[in-house]
């Protein structure tokens, strides 16, 4: 063997499979995986705005505003009047009522767990009657257009699983959220804003409250694209996406080209399918420079809409009222899925002062928007949410004095209330025991929620699939049933 001849053929074959790897190799893994990456379905994506080139079924709601209180608001000072809990106020929660459940490590080492009844009176409001806390005054205005479910439980005890849970369908992170998944599925009315937008807030209440992760809106496994984009307070709401200085318009769609040119030769070369999403992005924040202003600018707004919303100008309610006017206005121009995130229910303690701040935070704005909705004739096709990850238990977490006391986490039954595209209004769906600890009717997993938001945006939750390693996911896993109860 001669090693001057050889040495050419060992080059010639290196550079053969080095290409083959990151080309066709790459190509073929990605058909193996999933065959939906393909430039072919970057044009369907292109054409539909998702995947789906038509819905399983006809649709009730289009769009999605969900409001998230993160930490987990208390069901029972809230939501789900219990009017024997004064007769068992003090007194040791029964054995046969915890039945041996686990508690958290913040309450594992009280040797007494007493019942503690709610502060805050309830009243009746509306035709249907539900029975609503004084701290929700404005929500007790809109109870003939919500339906109030009381019987969602969920396994994880914790905020970060709890919360990664019920928005991805998966305790572990990694997951697409639920907005991603919708995304992927059947994209955004308008493609000059992301089918995808979440929103945060920090409200009076705890104010070292638990950390709300990106990947919670994040795409998992799917294609990038899919992720939601955070807008922030202030002159800049997403960031990176204004030029910076000295970079005009025109240069700016220069060095666009320049990078879309660059990305095609990439993706000639490696075939890489994130590549078209790196593209398409590009595309998108170049269209959202002009977008972007045009919709967080609320000079155009009635100043009665931001009173009914509460909008000031101190900045009181953390910027929640402000967001959800922002998210009627997103609706209104296409984007599929708005989530807005509002920290501060944790209340290990202090719950009676926390929680106040907290009500008042999001209370008036939640109201406005359901009220703002319907006026612009926008509730019927958009399904609204509210509510957070879990609830909070019947005994006080610590000391329980005649004027305060804590609530530790609750998974067994929280509530939380849904209003429009297609949900049966003036409602309340399950039941809990008069200790409101253990559900006694209609209960609702977290599956069965998200499986019946899908059903109400005319998605099967069975069949909006994407195959990963070798198995088809969904946001429901391999459990979820849609709770008939909650359709109009």
């Amino acid at each position: 063997m001669n090693p001057q001849h050889e040495l050419p053929r060992l080059l010639t074959r290196r550079h053969f499979f080095g290409r083959a790897a990151a080309g066709i190799g790459t190509a073929a893994l990605a058909s193996l995986l999933n065959e939906r990456l393909f430039a072919d379905d970057a044009d369907k994506l292109s054409a539909t705005g998702g995947v789906l080139s038509a819905v399983h079924f006809a649709p009730k709601a289009k769009r999605v505003i969900y409001l998230f209180m993160s930490g987990g608001p208390s069901h029972i000072d809230l939501l789900d009047y219990k009017p024997k809990l004064k007769d068992y106020h003090g007194k040791e929660l029964p054995a046969e009522i915890r039945m041996g459940q686990r508690v958290t490590g913040m309450t594992s080492g009280q040797s007494t767990f007493p019942c503690v009844a709610p502060m805050f009176k309830f009243a009746k409001h509306g035709q249907s009657g539900a029975w609503i806390s004084e701290l929700l005054p404005h929500t007790a205005g809109i109870v003939d257009d919500i339906a109030i479910v009381k019987s969602l439980n969920t396994e994880a005890i914790n905020h970060d699983p709890a919360i990664t849970f019920i928005q991805t369908g998966s305790q572990q992170p990694g997951r697409p959220s639920l907005g991603a998944w919708l995304s992927y599925g059947i994209g955004s009315e308008n493609k000059s804003l992301p089918a995808f937008v979440v929103m945060i807030s920090q409200g009076s209440g705890n104010k070292t409250d638990q950390p709300i992760f990106s990947r919670l809106w994040g795409s998992g496994f799917l294609p990038t694209q899919h992720q939601g984009v955070r807008f922030r307070s202030g002159a800049d709401p997403v960031l990176y996406l204004s030029n910076p200085p000295g970079v005009n318009d025109t240069t700016r769609r220069r060095m666009l080209d320049g990078v879309d040119q660059l990305n095609e030769l990439a993706k000639q070369s490696f075939g890489d399918p994130e590549i078209n999403t790196r593209i398409a992005q590009y595309e998108m924040a170049y269209r959202m420079q002009s977008a972007v202003p045009e919709l967080t600018d609320l000079t155009g707004e009635t100043k009665e809409t931001l009173e009914m919303y509460g909008i000031d100008d101190k900045g009181s309610d953390g910027g929640y009222a402000r967001n959800c006017l922002l998210a009627r206005r997103m609706v209104e121009r296409g984007v599929r899925f708005v989530q807005l995130m509002h920290r501060g229910w944790d209340q290990h303690s202090d719950l009676p002062k926390q929680i106040r701040g907290q009500c008042k935070d999001v209370d008036q704005p939640s109201a406005a928007l359901v009220k703002d909705l319907k006026r612009r004739g926008l509730l019927d096709d958009t399904l609204v949410i509210w509510g957070g990850e879990f609830g909070r238990t019947v005994y006080s977490q610590g000391a329980l004095t005649a004027t305060n006391y804590g609530r530790d986490h609750h998974g067994r039954c929280f509530s939380q209330w849904m209003a429009g595209g297609g949900v049966k209004p003036g409602i309340s769906y399950g039941e809990t025991d008069d200790y409101c600890y253990n559900i006694v009717e209609n209960g609702v997993h977290v599956h069965d929620y998200n499986a019946t938001i899908l059903h109400l945006l005319g998605l099967e939750h069975t069949k909006l699939t994407y195959r990963f390693q070798g198995r088809d996911f969904r946001l429901t896993d391999v459990h979820g049933e849609v709770v008939k109860g909650l359709l109009a």
